[in-house]
């Protein structure tokens, strides 16, 4: 199971995405379920990203919302982590 950390980032889009609509925050929450147990479960469509966003990755968590994650490496545990960087509309995040 990855960890996942949450970006100050993250965390201030997060609160703008969810803002009056409880069916994506629910929706989310199962969906994060599934990329802690298996990051590359099908259902999630998880991808590199390339150009100004190389080096992150993205799935989706419904059809007009994408989460923007990073993977890091716990340097007191080497542990893998999931660094969550960015959540929107397709056209808000990419």
């Amino acid at each position: 199971m990855i960890k996942l950390v949450w970006g100050s980032s993250f965390k201030r889009a997060y609160k703008k995405s969810i803002k009056g609509r409880s069916d994506l925050e629910d929706k989310l929450a199962g969906t994060l379920k599934v990329f802690q147990n298996n990051s590359f479960d099908p259902i999630l469509k998880t991808h590199k990203l390339s150009g100004r966003l190389s080096g992150l990755w993205a799935f989706v968590v419904a059809y007009d919302c994408r989460v923007i994650f990073k993977f890091v490496e716990n340097p007191d545990t080497n542990e893998k982590e999931a660094l969550l960087v960015d959540i929107g509309k397709h056209e808000e995040v990419y």
